[in-house]
């Protein structure tokens, strides 16, 4: 129901589902990219403090993947 794409009108990534659309800020974007289903949570970890060379991204990461799950944005396996 929900589908990640590139929005040109807004040149950012959104969330398109049936009842609207959401504008995602770019480290948000980013890490929704990695949830495709061949990474856990620790990978996408690693993935990212790897691509913006730092460390300590987990926090962070863990609660935008909470606020996405529980609006149906990604599933658990």
């Amino acid at each position: 129901m929900h589908r990640l794409q590139w929005e040109e009108a807004q040149q950012k990534d959104v969330i398109l589902y049936p009842e609207g659309m959401v504008e995602l800020n770019q480290s948000s974007a980013e890490i929704l990219k990695l949830c495709d289903g061949s990474r856990n949570l620790d990978q996408i970890i690693n993935d990212l403090e790897e691509k913006f060379s730092t460390t300590g991204l987990k926090n962070d990461i863990t609660s935008f993947l909470d606020v996405a799950f529980n609006n149906g944005w990604i599933q658990q396996d």
